[in-house]
């Protein structure tokens, strides 16, 4: 699960607030893992207690609509966007790595198509069996932490401030740039499939369903499991945002391009001659880095890049299985899977990699990030609403207090990524496109109130249960493994 808090744009939203808050906004990375961390912890509850993962239970449980599956099949949708929109930012990471490393001799078309292949190889490892394919993850989270890490101790920012930022809430100063990338940072952090799949990642366990006592015990490890994963995560966030905030917060274009003109590099003209504050990305943040810290900061970044891109790969993989398998109850092949998500994620990424620059393909990460804010009620709303079912959970249901903060935990997260959604589309500064998302809207908040309507009763305001129209199914256990193990 670590894994999936270190995707590229997740990087890019860490180096984002560095160069624009500077440390103020560390607090927030704080608080956005933390709560990443509760929503792991019902997921995981609920994978263990039920036996099913979250989309195996929406689909058994949320009522059908004129005798079709249509609540199902949007949440189906919904989830299958945030998988691809996460495979998309997977290639654009390991194709700017590429051209990185390779001193822009492998540009960047060619390494879209390069991680065509790096399916294949997980593939491979993933015949060898699970633990296998979880030490190949935990490599790469070590290169990861040394790379980032490299960078941190390199650079050296102030530790008082560091501190500082990370404790005390404030941001003093701070207008709307500020606050829009504070919302990014929650948006960038819980990505609504990685529910989804940490509810599955559970039953690869074997665990007595039957036993209270092992089932409470299990809940318990997990707990420390998921801690752990989350801490290790969080600290690769804090040396990227630190890192940045240090040393290119307030910097200005025409300071970076004349360091870039000083230190003979050849990319000093991705900064333009003006005094409007710098504006970085993950392939500019390699350049700048390189301008200031020499060379290896440039390639170790990169390698870091790379790391992140390709360690989540397979956790799409794995989500898109689960979620398809859970909805449609369709079974296909890893290799199939993988085929479809990577041929609808290239795609796209291929043609502005062919025919734009890096600026738009890098841009293109602050696209997929608004995606997935908009993805994550749909993996929010369900998993509080099945976590407080006595009728499905039994003795592991809800409590009161539960009910109530995650109800307002899970209000206040939806709230900031729709706001997150409406700045970006009024930055867009086009009527027909404003007309278009109207309509989207229209039909999106209404799937959202839909779902709302279903955790209100399930929560236990019985009132909007209407002639006692919402009636969910008793629990059925299911002691299986998912096919995962070998």
């Amino acid at each position: 699960m670590s894994i999936a808090y270190l995707d590229p744009g997740n990087i890019e939203s860490d180096l984002q607030s560095g160069a624009i808050a500077g440390f103020k906004l560390l607090w927030v990375l704080l608080v956005a893992t933390i709560i990443g961390l509760l929503l792991q912890r019902l997921a995981a509850r609920l994978g263990v207690v039920t036996g099913m993962h979250l989309a195996e239970v929406c689909n058994r449980h949320y009522p059908t609509l004129c005798l079709m599956q249509v609540p199902r099949i949007i949440l189906w949708l919904m989830v299958e966007l945030a998988i691809i929109g996460s495979d998309m930012q997977e290639v654009i990471g390991c194709a700017i790595a590429f051209n990185l490393l390779s001193v822009g001799r492998i540009p960047l078309w060619a390494g879209v198509l390069i991680t065509i292949f790096d399916t294949f190889v997980f593939l491979f490892l993933d015949k060898y069996g699970l633990r296998k394919l979880e030490a190949f993850f935990g490599f790469l989270i070590t290169i990861m932490a040394l790379s980032f890490g490299y960078e941190y101790v390199r650079v050296a920012p102030d530790q008082v401030e560091v501190l500082k930022g990370m404790f005390v809430p404030y941001c003093s100063g701070c207008g709307a740039a500020q606050l829009e990338q504070a919302v990014g940072i929650v948006g960038a952090v819980i990505m609504p499939h990685n529910i989804y799949l940490h509810s599955a990642l559970v039953k690869s366990r074997d665990i007595n369903r039957g036993n209270k006592k092992e089932v409470k015990e299990a809940n318990k490890y997990y707990f420390i499991e998921s801690s752990i994963a989350l801490f290790i995560s969080f600290l690769i966030n804090v040396f990227v945002v630190a890192v940045f905030a240090e040393a290119f917060y307030g910097k200005t274009n025409m300071e970076v391009g004349q360091k870039c003109n000083e230190s003979g590099s050849p990319h000093s003209d991705l900064f333009p001659a003006n005094n409007q504050t710098l504006e970085v990305d993950i392939y500019k943040g390699g350049v700048v880095l390189g301008c200031f810290f020499g060379p290896a900061a440039l390639y170790i970044w990169a390698v870091g890049i790379l790391a992140a891109g390709q360690s989540s790969t397979m956790t799409g993989t794995y989500s898109g299985q689960f979620v398809m398998e859970g909805f449609l109850n369709l079974r296909w092949s890893r290799f199939a899977r993988v085929l479809l998500t990577r041929s609808i994620a290239i795609l796209p990424t291929l043609l502005v990699a062919v025919f734009e620059d890096v600026q738009h393909l890098t841009g293109m990460n602050d696209f997929l990030n608004v995606l997935q804010s908009m993805q994550l009620p749909f993996a929010l709303i369900p998993i509080l609403t099945f976590t407080s079912l006595t009728s499905l959970m039994n003795d592991f249901a809800n409590g009161l207090m539960w009910k109530i903060s995650g109800g307002l935990l899970i209000l206040g997260v939806c709230a900031i990524n729709i706001y997150f959604v409406v700045v970006y589309v009024f930055a867009l500064n086009n009527t027909i496109l404003y007309v278009f998302s109207a309509i989207l809207s229209f039909a999106y908040l209404s799937f959202i109130l839909y779902l709302m309507w279903h955790c209100l009763i399930a929560l236990g305001v019985s009132c909007l249960d209407f002639r006692g129209s919402v009636r969910y199914p008793p629990a059925v256990l299911v002691d299986e493994q998912p096919e995962l193990d070998s």
